[in-house]
């Protein structure tokens, strides 16, 4: 993460909303990412939020309207728009919004906005009826037009006491927009990749399921790892309580079997297949309809194979040609090598990433692993111990390598 915010300058433009406390946690959050970051504070927004605090969090000058009728009057919004790679205006009134949309450059912000050259992203917040209102529907709309990106805003309570679509959106839900924005021309931008993640839950009856011990965390770390090159990202998730990173279009899915048709009916538009996810080997071949009771005898439950997803889509892959790269994930207890080879072969992968599950530092629900990467050309490489976020950004690197142009 630190190499995608590095050095990289964000205009932050803050208007006269109670939801100011949020930006400068914002501010907070991409200053220790690494951005460098330009707050640009309208006169409202001070009664809301201090300069002083902004420059606090970030450790650059923040700037106010006094800033235009000073000694750099005349040039500081083009020195400030100049350099940047994306302005953010969080929180954007409706009266900022209007100004915006209609070229008026009354103070520092809007005459930023005017010179600036670079992506927009606009984060409304206000009262429901003033969003909802036909004129700012109508600046949102002439914004868009021009190209600006528009995040939010989100249903909730608001300063009013009412609750309605106003509230501006979460710290970590803008951090993830704009992540997303300063990552889009990555060197996967036109390619779509599928990631599963999670483990998949096969029922007994209505309330019992076998399931294994995937947390996701290192699927969702791909998922990640994708958009951050650009990747137009589908994941297919088992049930987990991990956020679904922002950008990615996700599918939820509980069974193996759900699992399957979700893979095969995404593929033919896919460049790259991430098969992380924990499926179950077995289920019951009947499963009960009704609870089964505690004081009826102790049932016996006979179990079949899953369907392997990873087998369907090598057979699809000879008439689909889809996907160009395939990369599946063998947790083993033992033999991790020669499993994790056995089923590089018989499943016809680009790559497959190995982990011992035996491991307490590595694997299912802790936030390290420790992988073999084994290819298809009889190449093996084992990684030290790493972040699931590193670990992944080492596949997709692995991957960008061997992906046909």
């Amino acid at each position: 993460m630190q190499t995608i915010f590095h050095d990289k300058h964000i205009i932050l433009g803050v208007t006269g909303s109670i939801a100011a406390y949020k930006a400068a946690d914002l501010a907070s959050k991409l200053a220790q990412a690494g951005a460098l970051i330009d707050p640009v504070l309208t006169f409202s927004a001070t009664k809301f939020a201090t300069p002083l605090t902004f420059q606090s969090v970030t450790g650059r000058r923040a700037y106010t309207d006094e800033d235009l009728w000073g000694n750099e009057g005349h040039v500081i919004h083009i020195g400030l728009s100049k350099n940047a790679d994306l302005l953010v205006i969080a929180p954007a009134t409706a009266n900022t919004l209007a100004k915006l949309a209609h070229g008026i450059a009354d103070n520092l912000l809007t005459v930023t906005a005017l010179a600036a050259t670079c992506p927009l992203m606009i984060a409304p917040a206000m009262d429901a009826g003033m969003y909802a209102h036909p004129a700012t529907q109508s600046n949102i709309e002439i914004l868009q037009q021009r190209g600006a990106h528009f995040v939010g805003p989100a249903e909730g309570h608001l300063a009013s006491g009412m609750a309605g679509k106003g509230r501006l959106l979460e710290t970590y839900q803008l951090f993830g927009h704009i992540r997303l924005l300063l990552t889009r021309s990555g060197p996967l931008h036109d390619r779509k990749v599928i990631v599963t993640a999670g483990g998949t839950q096969e029922p007994i009856d209505p309330v019992r399921f076998i399931t294994n011990r995937s947390s996701g965390k290192q699927g969702f770390a791909l998922v990640q790892a994708a958009l951050d090159r650009g990747a137009e990202v589908t994941l297919i998730a088992a049930p987990t309580q991990l956020a679904t990173p922002t950008g990615a279009h996700r599918i939820d899915v509980n069974t193996a079997e759900e699992m399957l048709q979700a893979v095969l009916d995404s593929l033919p538009q896919a460049d790259i297949l991430l098969m992380a996810a924990a499926v179950a080997d077995f289920r019951p071949s009947t499963p009960a309809q009704q609870k089964i009771k505690r004081k009826t005898s102790i049932p016996e439950i006979k179990l079949e194979p899953t369907p392997d997803i990873l087998t369907a889509v090598a057979q699809s892959k000879s008439s689909i040609k889809h996907p160009l790269v395939t990369v599946g994930f063998a947790a083993e207890s033992q033999n991790l090598i020669e499993n994790a080879r056995s089923k590089l072969k018989t499943q016809e992968l680009d790559l497959i990433v190995a982990n011992d599950i035996t491991a307490s530092d590595a694997g299912f629900e802790v936030d390290t692993n420790r992988v073999t990467i084994l290819d298809a050309g009889g190449g093996k490489e084992s990684l030290a111990l790493l972040s699931k976020a590193e670990v992944a950004d080492h596949i997709l690197e692995r991957v960008k390598a061997i992906l046909p142009e």
